[in-house]
Order: structure tokens, then sequence, then C-alpha cells
């Protein structure tokens, strides 16, 4: 694997990492478990945006110093490029959050709780596999062109589902639970199962982390072909992605009650997965620069964005 990671950016970057989620433990639940209030959140959400652009201005110092300025524009622009695909694909993983803790009526106390977990397994889970298919891609070249058809697939997917409510009572995951385990209609507190009658039953914290978790498998399979068709070195992934990954829980907070005026946002991802596949696709065929995919990219969420302000949803129209 070609990286421009050596021993001394992956301590750097862990280290920022380490640092950053000890404060947002301790900051961000300070005076104990409350609801997060909207400007709290926002805060908390540009200061995460700020925390990766200063990360990708310091790595565009050291290589500008140590490779050359070349070099250190060329991982500056494929950072942010990961780095905005990732973040645009995070809001709609946040939706799905946002979905099914109000199916299960999560307490406030506890939807803090919930996405620290759903966050930690979120980076060990991309962890694993951006190295595993960073090992793959090196061995084997073609699997760009698996993973550029599978997001082109997932584009289409997304676009043909957009509007559409999801329904958690065919969720796969929820019918295995409620099918083999004892589950208890009520929380209690931070329990995720209790004993009653000599008997073990979970509770609706333990369901939700379950599809939490499994909510983290699925965008993980869906967003990290993604970047690679930006970039195949492990150290620009991996950060990119920890970094978009790691704002989600002021994120989720910031977006709870506005799911419904970003409505359009699904056909943007979708668009934006489809022109990622056909970048991965084509790629032994003509390499398209890293400035005009970011340029895309922006130009494709921002238009969604504005358009989503600016036509109301289906059924609010009267």
């Amino acid at each position: 694997m070609q990286t421009i990671g050596n021993l001394w950016l992956w301590l750097g970057f862990g280290a920022v990492v380490i640092i950053a989620l000890l404060v947002d433990l301790v900051l961000m639940r300070h005076g104990g478990p409350h609801k997060v209030t909207f400007k709290e959140a926002l805060w908390w959400s540009i200061g995460w945006v700020l925390l990766a652009l200063a990360f990708n201005g310091g790595l565009w110092y050291y290589l500008n110093e140590t490779a050359g300025q070349v070099v250190a524009n060329k991982v500056g622009l494929e950072f942010l490029t990961g780095y905005l695909v990732e973040k645009a694909l995070a809001v709609d993983n946040i939706f799905v959050f946002l979905m099914i803790m109000g199916y299960f009526a999560v307490p406030e106390e506890q939807r803090q709780k919930v996405l620290i977990i759903g966050i930690l397994g979120a980076i060990v889970l991309r962890t694993i596999m951006i190295f595993a298919g960073s090992v793959l891609i090196t061995k084997f070249h073609w699997l760009l062109y698996v993973f550029g058809a599978f997001l082109l697939f997932t584009g289409w997917k997304m676009w043909f589902s957009a509007g559409q409510e999801p329904d958690l009572e065919t969720n796969p995951a929820l019918r295995w639970m409620r099918k083999h385990l004892r589950l208890l209609p009520d929380y209690a507190g931070n329990a995720m199962s209790v004993m009653r009658d000599g008997k073990r039953w979970y509770t609706p914290l333990f369901a939700v982390l379950i599809l939490i978790a499994v909510t983290d498998v699925i965008f993980a399979v869906d967003s990290i072909p993604a970047i690679f068709a930006i970039t195949t070195d492990p150290f620009i992934v991996l950060t990119s992605n920890v970094f978009a990954v790691l704002g989600l829980r002021a994120m989720f907070f910031l977006l709870a009650g506005m799911a419904d005026r970003f409505h359009l946002l699904p056909y943007g991802l979708a668009l934006v997965l489809g022109f990622i596949g056909i970048k991965m696709m084509i790629i032994d065929l003509f390499k398209i620069p890293t400035p005009i995919s970011l340029g895309v990219v922006a130009l494709i969420i921002a238009v969604t964005v504005v358009l989503s302000l600016k036509i109301p949803p289906k059924h609010d129209k009267a």
C-alpha cells in the first residue's frame, strides 16, 4: 500500500482523535445527561468542521515542507473531497438514527449514550474495513470496477427510494430480535437487559443499539467504496472518514426535527454516488482530476440543499 502516512503522522492523527473524543465526552456531557439545544449543537458542529480543516491545514503544511507543494496540494484536495463526500453521506446516516430513536421513543438522557456507542463503533468498523479494502485494492485492481458498479447500483436504489418512509416493522434485524429475544416494552434506566423471574429480558435500549450498529455497517459498506474513487491512500481515506464521523453526535441534535427541510438531499446523494461510481469505472481510461471531483460533489450537494429549502415537501402542499 502506498501512503503518505508515516509513524509520526499516524501518532499525531491518533492523538488528535483521542483528545477530541475526550473533550467531546467531558464538555458535551457537562452537567450530566441533558437535552442538547440547537445552539449548542450548532457550535459543536462548527467546531468539528473547523477541527477537520485545521488537521488538513496542518497536514498540508507538513507535506509542503517535507514532500513539496505539489504533493501537499494533491493530498489536501483529496482529504477535502473525501471529507465532503463522507460528511454528506453522514447526513443520511443521521436521518436513519433519528427514525430509529423516534420509533423507540428513546428518552433524551439516553440519546447521547446511544450516539457515543454508535460513533465509536463506526470508527472501529471503518478502520477495519478501510485497511482491508486498501490491501484488497492493492492486490486486485479490478475491485475498483466492482466498487464503481456497486456505487452506481446504490445511487440508483437511493434515487428511487427517496421520499419513501422507511418501515422499521419490516427491518430484518428487528424482526429477528423480536423472534429470538425477550424484549421489554419499557426502558430500565441505562440497563440493556434485566433479569425477571430467572429469565433475561432485553430493554428497548438494547434493540436501539443493535439497529444503530447494523446501520453503521450498512453505511460503511456504502460510503467507504466512494472515497476509494478519490484516493487509495489508507491514511487519507481513514482520516477523512473519521473526521466526518466525529461530528455525528452534534449533527444529530442539529438536524433533529429538520429532516423534512432536506427532503431532496437523498436525490443529491444518489447523484454523488453515481458520479463517483462512474469516476471509478473509467479510472483506467480517464482519471477525473480531484479539483473537478470536489467541484462536482460540492455543487450537487449545494444545489440539492438550496432546492430543499425553496421547494416544500409534497405532503406540505395543500
